[in-house]
């Protein structure tokens, strides 16, 4: 019995979009029916590095499967500049509900990353017009090309307006696409009059407002992700049917975290969780729904549902470097 050490290169080659989706989409039904343990996540406060650890273990069962893990993530803001590093990394172990025992040690920046635009997909397929063909993104960093490749997957994008304050940004995105999409840069605005936006930046104020976005645009609002943080406009938010995936994360670290502080936001203003369009409980979009917003703060059932399928689909493909970490050798079966 060996553990499989999979590094960045394997999570990004086995977390296959459409099946993260689908396992995310899973994850949230879970949640809403009773069947998740998710501990509040806990922060190791680090300011003489000026970062934090974090930890977000989850456990759930979809009633076809089960599955458990720990993601053990930081952001340390000096990384880039001074040590050559990304601002975030995350470790994913992920285990044997039945024995504890330990399947995978993994990438968890890149698992993240699937994970949060499985998640944005999973908002868009609930809330998006059905015939929604194209994307704003504002904000061109690393979560923005998995913000389109996700939701390219369940909505048919032609067009894509990326929005960002660095012009090296946007050329690199539009290199990277510039084959398969009619993509093009634009402003803010621009990127809100599409059919979906998603909104990818760490601003404390907000950058896109009411008159930013279209009649029926349904919003990903991904950046948020620690008290203080505020992409989308008090306007915006009070005129709009907003999901969240989580009431207690989003109100202490989401979107809607300054305007519930302010008051201007009360939990009445919350049309529901994802999981409860999910499971039925709520209907998603209808005729008469106009703009929509979902906070994505991220939760560790989606680390944990989209570890299973990295962990799945590379033990198919013998993929992986496989090693004895807590010394049983070859006894027992997995």
């Amino acid at each position: 019995m060996h553990t499989l050490l999979l590094d960045s290169g394997d999570v990004d080659e086995f977390a296959e979009l459409e099946d993260v989706i689908d396992a995310v989409e899973e994850a949230f039904g879970a949640f809403e029916r009773g069947d998740t343990q998710m501990p509040v996540k806990s922060y190791i406060e680090l300011p003489r590095y000026d970062g934090d650890f974090r930890s977000m273990p989850a456990y759930l069962d979809t009633g076809e499967w089960d599955a458990a893990g720990v993601k053990w993530v930081n952001v340390h803001l000096n990384n880039p500049t001074e040590y050559d590093l990304p601002t975030v990394l995350g470790t994913m172990i992920y285990s044997d509900p039945e024995t504890a025992f330990p399947r995978a040690i993994m990438d968890g920046t890149t698992l993240t990353m699937k994970r949060t635009g499985a998640a944005a997909a999973v908002a868009t397929d609930y809330l998006a017009v059905d015939d929604a063909s194209s994307l704003g993104i504002v904000g061109a960093g690393v979560q923005s090309y998995t913000q389109l490749e996700a939701i390219a997957a369940v909505r048919p994008i032609e067009e894509v307006v990326v929005a960002d304050t660095v012009d090296e940004r946007v050329e690199r995105f539009l290199e990277a696409y510039a084959n398969e999409f009619d993509v093009r840069g634009g402003s803010v605005s621009e990127a809100g009059h599409c059919d979906v936006l998603s909104t990818v930046t760490p601003v404390e104020t907000p950058i896109v407002g009411l008159e930013d976005v279209g009649e029926q645009t349904h919003v990903n609002a991904i950046g948020a992700d620690a008290a203080g943080k505020h992409e989308l406009s008090d306007e915006l938010l009070e005129s709009a049917t907003i999901v969240i995936d989580d009431y207690e994360q989003c109100t202490h670290s989401g979107e809607i975290n300054v305007p519930f502080a302010d008051g201007v936001l009360t939990a009445g203003d919350i049309y529901g969780e994802i999981g409860e369009l999910v499971v039925g409980s709520k209907p998603s979009r209808t005729p008469e729904t106009s703009v929509t917003v979902f906070d994505s703060t991220g939760l560790a059932i989606q680390d944990v549902a989209a570890a299973r399928v990295v962990y799945e689909r590379a033990r198919e493909a013998g993929a992986g470097f496989e090693f004895d970490l807590v010394g049983v050798g070859d006894s027992g079966e997995e």
